[in-house]
Parts: C-alpha cells; structure tokens; sequence
C-alpha cells in the first residue's frame, strides 16, 4: 500500500519490514472446487496505468500518466478456502463475469492532510493526493490483475485515515549540535527531524517528544552513524489498541543508559500509561533498528492488546499490524470469505504471533501455524498458552517447504491463510 502521508492509506507493516503485494488465492480444497476467492493486499509494487481523464498521477517523458505504487507494509491475506489476506485497506474480490464496477467514491476533507513534511520526510509517498485517489488507483490495480478470474470488489478504506500507526520509530542524532529525532530522508541516512505525523499514534508522538526532551536534560549523547560513537539510535514506541498499554524500547549501543532511575521516573510520571520499557543492544553496522540483545529496564517487558476475544502478548520484535483498526475489518473478512464451520483442518502461513490462526480456531477444527520467525515462534506459542487454546499449535519453519510436505504426504488443509514475506511464497 503506498503509504499516503502514511496516513491517507491507513497502510500496516509486514512482518520483519515484508512489503504488501497483491496477492490473491484459490479456494480448491473446499467445494465447490471451481470457486475462487481474492483478496488484494493493501499496497502493491509496480505501475497502474491510469487513464488521462482521471486526472491523477504524474507524466512521464512520453507524456503519458501513470501512478507510481511502492510497497509499503504488509499483512495477512486471504482467499475463501485456501485463504490470504493484505495489509492497509482491506480488498476483497468475488467470482463474477462483471469486471467494470463504479468506481469508488469517498470524500474527504484535504486540509486535514496537510503535511509539513511533503518532500523532506521519506516516510510517505503521494502525499500530493487525496486518499480517494489513491484509493482509485489500487483498485484499478487490483482490477487488471484479478478481473479475469471475478468481479473486484471495492477497497475497504478506513473512514478516518489519521493517526492509525500504533508503532512508532524514531532515529537520534545531532544537527548543528541540537538533538534532532525523526526519520531519514528519503534515499539517504539524513535525518528530518519530526514534531508531529499525520499518521502516527497521537500519544505515541507526544510519548517521543518527552523522551527527546529527556536525552537532552540528561545529556544521553545520540549515536552517530559516520563516527561510530554515541549511545541512544533510535526510540520505538508500541501503543496497545484496546488496552492502552504501551511499551517503549530504546535501541542504543552496548552499555547502560545514563541517569536511568530519572528517565524512567521523569518518563512514567508524564506517561503513565507506559507499561514496559526496554533497552535493545545493537552494535552492527546496520540498516536494522533491532539488535538481538535486550534488557527490561521497567515493567514487564511486553504489553497485551486484544483481537476479539483473544489476547495477545508483544514485545519490541512481535509482528503484528501497525494499523489495528483496519486490521479487525481484514481478519473479520478473512474469517467470513473462510466458511469456518467446525469441521475444516486450517493452516495459517508465516503466522507470527499466531494472530489470525488463533481467531480461526475459534469455529477450525485444528490450526496449524507456520513460521521461520524464532521470537515470533515463542511470542505466538504465549498467546495460544495464556487464551488457554487446544486446537491450535505452531511449528518453526518455512511455510513453504511446510505445505509442499504436506501436499506429499496427502495433508493438504482445508483452508489456508496465508501472509508471506516481502519475498513471497515459495513455489
């Protein structure tokens, strides 16, 4: 999904950075055997041609428009039996022979996408348009790709894209000796200090603005990337939807946080939904904001939030969807375009935390989930411990190689959901 102003997409991150695609699947284990169910993912790579009387996306040198799409997030896909699922804006495609619908309609107020960061921060894409313009052009993507094989149903776009990224990142340093905390521009390790988002988590933003405040007043030196020295790298916080919890994880190089007792105490105190605080140790020369090592500096050291009726456990590493709100209209998609009926042996590929495999076993005879992920192995088999679930277990692997051993050995489940990595599935 291209992230408009991030916002304006209402756009959710893969798992380990996996990019959305388009994705769709077949339904063949459940009859009838010649349906088909799709589901796009919410961002695709590539070029959407679009018509000049549309009046959106940029010229090219042979004068010709087009809309340029990035991949930008990712998440669960889902197909009616053997199923998938996407990552913004849930899309949702059924068999018919009407591939031309109407196109989508939806207004919205543009002085709210007011950026003051248009063509400095690398954070989002097209923040030149309007959220129904982009949402105009992954339909018409999701068209030419899937119209062949039914009639593509409109996006589901969030009613209010703003504010919608519960996880937050922020990169430290310095410029003209002041600290500065934002993301880089794009294409570059040049940091554009940020003060606020249009698409992230408003008391994620206030959280990081204190913390900035904080490393300054306690002289916590950010880490500088050319020289090599430095202690604090980047600052994410993780804010719970339906609990309010949140989680803050400082990633900094080996050693202890200076003043720790204050800036934990001067942070609770003017936050004190904070329910866990973390120090990740990354010492690589690396784009990676995580590094293996971490200590629990307050709290627990993880925070739950809620799916339904299910709780799940993350922590700094545990994948889950950035945008919630849209992500329960995707996995309630999911779960409807399945036909769960009590009977059905299910597989959730590349599972992660085991969200959307432990929703299903709710009406699955048995759940299997796949993930190569080791933490998010051990997060997802917490989350099927602490909801006290039987019907459902999680191996470590790659769910490719998982499915065609289970093809072999005459296994196949009855439904699939399935969100592969930025690479995709295997064959």
């Amino acid at each position: 999904m291209a992230d408009y102003n991030k916002k304006l997409n209402g756009r959710t991150e893969g798992r380990k950075g996996a990019q959305g695609r388009v994705e769709g699947r077949t339904s063949q284990s459940r009859r009838p055997a010649s349906r088909m169910e799709y589901t796009g993912k919410d961002g695709g790579a590539g070029y959407v041609r679009l018509r000049k009387d549309q009046g959106i996306g940029r010229k090219t040198p042979a004068g010709k428009r087009f809309s340029e799409e990035k991949p930008n997030g990712s998440g669960k896909h889902f197909s009616g039996n053997r199923s998938q699922q996407g990552n913004r804006p849930a899309q949702t495609n059924r068999p018919s022979n009407n591939a031309h619908q109407a196109p989508i309609k939806k207004t919205i107020d543009k002085s709210k996408y007011l950026c003051p960061y248009v063509g400095k921060c690398g954070g989002c894409d097209g923040v030149d348009k309007s959220y129904q313009a982009h949402l105009m052009a992954k339909q018409l993507m999701e068209r030419k790709l899937l119209s062949g094989f039914g009639e593509v149903e409109p996006i589901i776009g969030m009613k209010e894209p703003l504010h919608y990224r519960y996880k937050v990142n922020r990169v430290f340093g310095r410029h003209n000796r002041e600290v500065v905390c934002g993301t880089y521009r794009a294409g570059t390790h040049r940091i554009v200090a940020i003060e606020d988002c249009l698409i992230e988590n408003e008391k994620a933003v206030k959280i990081m603005t204190t913390i900035k405040g904080l490393v300054k007043a306690l002289g916590i030196e950010p880490y500088d990337e050319d020289g090599g020295y430095g202690f604090l790298r980047h600052v994410q916080v993780r804010c719970a939807c339906r609990t309010d919890e949140v989680l803050v994880t400082l990633v900094t190089a080996d050693g202890q946080l200076r003043y720790k007792g204050q800036f934990i105490k001067r942070l609770t105190e003017r936050h004190p939904e904070i329910t866990s605080i973390v120090q990740n140790i990354n010492t690589g020369k690396t784009s990676m904001v995580l590094g293996d090592k971490e200590y629990v500096l307050y709290g627990p050291g993880y925070i739950h939030d809620r799916i339904g009726d299910c709780t799940f456990r993350l922590s700094s590493k545990s994948f889950y969807q950035v945008n919630p709100i849209q992500m329960e209209i995707l996995y309630s998609k999911a779960l409807e375009l399945a036909q769960l009926s009590g009977k059905e042996k299910v597989l959730d590929a590349y599972c992660g935390i085991g969200t959307i495999g432990m929703l299903a076993a709710k009406t699955a005879r048995e759940v299997v989930g796949v993930e190569l992920n080791g933490d998010a192995v051990a997060d997802a088999r917490l989350n099927i411990k602490e909801n006290d679930m039987k019907n459902i277990k999680v191996i470590k692997g790659d769910a490719g190689v998982v499915m065609q051993k289970m093809a072999a050995q005459g296994e196949a489940p009855d439904v699939v959901f399935m969100d592969p990595p930025r690479s995709g599935s295997d064959s």
